[in-house]
């Protein structure tokens, strides 16, 4: 089994990163092989060059993504791990699929539509908020992203989505007693969504 962890947040000591490092260490320590894509590390460009937009010829992908491609081609899933920005993924997380999940690896475009490429493979997410669960879970805003970005884009792939995992209450002020708290919440959701839920099928 091996999972692509992609990170999008700028901070190498943010909470999520803290999360993501622990999402490893759970993958990892049941066997997992882990592919981390820190995308502010890798300084990935997020925007969407011309040539890579599809037309009635095709497309061409840039070398980074082509090389992106060529990491991911034998993932069994993704697990994405990123914060609430206006309750939306980062543009730098919204780049990376434009370009990385899109047509000629995510799907193929066709006549009728787009045939997924990506079917069998696994998708989870981990996010962060400041605003608290409570809020989060009352206004919906969790639902609204899981079906427009999360099942979006298992819809056109053919990825299985495996489940989001959501952490609000996440400020400077937070206890150590809620970091690990939610840390071991992390590890327990990717262990079950990715690898148990794998199993099963």
């Amino acid at each position: 089994m091996k999972i692509a962890l992609v990170l999008a947040h700028p901070s190498e000591t943010s909470f999520c990163r803290a999360l993501a490092d622990a999402c490893a260490e759970a993958l990892s320590a049941a066997g997992a092989e882990v592919l981390l894509r820190d995308l502010y590390a890798l300084d990935f460009d997020p925007r969407l060059p011309r040539e890579e937009l599809p037309t009635a010829s095709g497309s061409v992908a840039r070398a980074d993504v082509v090389e992106e491609r060529a990491l991911l081609a034998d993932v069994d899933g993704f697990l994405l791990v990123y914060p609430f920005w206006f309750n939306a993924p980062p543009a730098m997380l919204k780049g990376y699929v434009d370009r990385v999940l899109s047509g000629g690896f995510g799907f193929q475009p066709t006549a009728h539509g787009a045939d997924p490429l990506l079917v069998g493979r696994t998708l989870a997410s981990v996010t962060t908020s400041g605003a608290p669960d409570a809020w989060v879970e009352s206004t919906g805003v969790l639902n609204t992203l899981i079906k427009s970005f999360d099942l979006h884009i298992c819809n056109m792939t053919g990825l299985r989505f495996a489940g989001h995992d959501h952490i609000g209450g996440v400020g400077p002020e937070v206890s150590e007693t809620f970091v690990a708290d939610r840390l071991a919440q992390a590890r327990t959701f990717v262990a079950r969504a990715l690898l148990e839920d794998a199993d099963s099928d």
